[in-house]
């Protein structure tokens, strides 16, 4: 099973988009967010901060024609505070059918993003510590926000490599 790392490096295939999900306003669940905002404020391309209205950006994610598109996001998994999992749009289905603090579940929105069979969708997830109220990350969370940058800044160039699909929550620290 390859790491998460070369997961990531064999799914940047063609264009690829990166989308920040989550509520600011709820500690770990602005992880998907903060993470956008880190890779924008790095120059990334591709990266689109939706937060908890993903639905407002699915006409301009169409008119891109991405070949590949990331939903970045505190996802309950039953994993450790910081872990991570990485899936691909039936596993999303499967995981996350109906519930969600977006308006739209993600396993509805990988399905309409795949539904031009051109564009694969993704979910980078990482297991929230905490969804109080409040501005701040928790600090397991923070520390994986920034592995995860780094990760994504390094392996943001198109790799000809295969994509994969891997769903086993990986921790990254």
């Amino acid at each position: 099973m390859p790491d998460l790392r070369e997961q990531l490096e064999q799914c940047f295939q063609g264009r690829v988009c990166l989308m920040g999900l989550g509520n600011p306003d709820y500690g770990d669940d602005a992880f998907g967010v903060r993470l956008a905002e880190t890779l924008i404020n790095a120059r990334a391309s591709g990266v689109i901060i939706a937060g908890t209205t993903p639905e407002r950006v699915l006409g301009r994610i169409a008119d891109e024609h991405y070949d590949q598109i990331i939903f970045l996001d505190a996802v309950e998994f039953g994993g450790a505070p910081g872990s991570v999992v990485f899936l691909e749009a039936s596993e999303i289905t499967a995981w996350f059918p109906q519930i969600s603090t977006h308006k739209i579940s993600l396993g509805t929105l990988a399905k309409w993003v795949e539904a031009n069979g051109r564009t694969q969708a993704w979910l980078l997830g990482v297991q929230p510590a905490s969804l109080k109220p409040g501005l701040d990350l928790s600090p397991t969370v923070q520390r994986t926000l920034q592995m995860l940058a780094e990760v994504l800044s390094e392996t943001a160039a198109p790799s000809p490599a295969q994509s994969v699909k891997g769903h086993r929550p990986m921790a990254l620290s």
